[in-house]
């Protein structure tokens, strides 16, 4: 498949508030934008890890750890990296910001002023 070179990769759960504001942010960085809604799309544990190495984060890095959902079943536990990234598979609403990806960079989107980073 070929991509666009400006094209910007954009990961996010549209039920968030946040994540719907930085969906309009990300218009401001690149026309191209391929909006993966991870409510509806499953990402592979191939693609996790690719996202991650891009963002040079651990698994456990993209959880928001203030959710219920992880109180009630994660915390206190330890897993391996695999174990964290079926986490992340299995509860992908957990995802604490959306991420986006142009070209080889990465980043985490805690601010709307992080999206810029990829200019």
């Amino acid at each position: 498949m070929k991509m666009h070179p400006n094209e910007l990769f954009f990961y996010y759960n549209p039920s968030h508030n946040v994540d719907k504001q930085m969906r309009a942010y990300a218009q401001t960085v690149a026309k191209h934008i391929n909006e993966i809604n991870i409510e509806r799309e499953s990402i592979t544990m191939t693609g996790w890890r690719s996202i991650l190495d891009k963002l040079n984060l651990r698994p456990k890095d993209l959880l928001n750890r203030a959710h219920p959902d992880y109180q009630n079943k994660i915390a206190g536990k330890s897993w391996d990296d695999e174990g964290w990234l079926n986490i992340l598979i299995r509860n992908p609403h957990l995802l604490k910001a959306p991420i986006a990806i142009k070209r080889d960079k990465a980043v985490l989107c805690i601010t709307p002023n992080d999206i810029l980073k990829l200019d």
